[in-house]
């Protein structure tokens, strides 16, 4: 097989077909953009959901006139109950002073909250997390000095449906614009097949493969999915770069979210390339086959 033959072909059917190869690319390129996302969004979620389900508590929060009787009534009882695994009293100052921690990139708002404005509260480790409802009747909120119950679990899970939703959301539209450019890219190997015919009808004359005909056309559809992965790969690098790293250092700092690390947008850059080749190649092969005689 002439190498060189080939790889001419190759370069000859991009510049003839030059503004359908691009729309071809282009599109790819937002096809796996979109999918590099959903699968940052994800890993983002699985990190998030490992940090914050092993650390779900319940809080107690006291109201702002409890006495230190009920206070010590409500420490017995948490230190006497089964369902308790651990806890911690937490004053309005250090309430306070975490929240400090926690939002320090965000000075404005901690120079907008008082000191004062965070309850005191207990922040209850349940032996079994979803027995909150156990430990909500046993501190009725607006009695013996308890403000109300909160059960941070209930707030993870409609918080992770949340995210799961966008990342849904995401992928479906990846697929969308995934069918849309396999359309393109069958309709571009069509009409470069018909604006070659007669080179390929001859080469078959003097008994060239069908398979050594097929092949430029195939190469053509792998290199612009390459390319489309790659364009997409520097959409994830510029998505950590400029909106990561920059817009969300706050809350990653905080802890509040996990960091994307480089090695996630190396393995799904290389994750959406190698989808890209393997899909244009895929549909420029079946194209051949199905609608094409070479």
């Amino acid at each position: 097989m002439r190498v060189n033959f080939v790889l001419s072909e190759v370069a000859t059917g991009l510049r003839r077909n030059l503004t359908m190869t691009v729309a071809m690319i282009l599109t790819t390129a937002i096809s796996l953009g979109l999918m590099g996302t959903g699968l940052l969004i994800a890993g983002m979620i699985s990190d998030m959901k490992e940090i914050y389900y092993d650390k779900v508590q319940v809080s107690i929060f006291l109201a702002d006139d409890v006495t230190e009787e009920q206070r010590a009534a409500i420490e017995s009882e948490l230190d006497s109950s089964p369902e308790v695994k651990s806890f911690i009293y937490e004053s309005k100052e250090e309430a306070f002073e975490r929240f400090q921690q926690q939002f320090s990139q965000q000075p404005e708002l901690v120079e907008n909250t008082p000191a004062d404005a965070l309850p005191e509260s207990f922040r209850v480790e349940l032996v079994n997390p979803e027995r909150y409802s156990v430990i909500a009747a046993e501190f009725p909120s607006g009695e013996n000095g308890v403000d109300q119950v909160r059960d941070e679990g209930d707030f993870l899970d409609r918080l992770f449906s949340l995210l799961n939703g966008a990342r849904n959301a995401t992928i479906a539209v990846a697929v969308v614009q995934a069918l849309a450019a396999l359309l393109l890219i069958s309709n571009t190997i069509q009409l470069a097949a018909f604006n070659r015919r007669n080179e390929t009808n001859i080469m078959r004359l003097v008994g060239a493969s069908r398979w050594y005909t097929q092949l430029p056309f195939i190469l053509e559809a792998a290199i612009a999915g390459l390319i489309g992965g790659l364009l997409a790969a520097g959409g994830l690098i510029l998505t950590k770069v400029l909106f990561i790293d920059k817009t969300l250092s706050g809350p990653i700092k905080a802890g509040i979210i996990p960091q994307v690390e480089w090695s996630a947008i190396i393995s799904n850059s290389l994750i959406i390339s190698g989808v890209g080749v393997g899909l244009a190649a895929v549909a420029a092969y079946v194209t051949l086959r199905l609608y094409v005689r070479l």
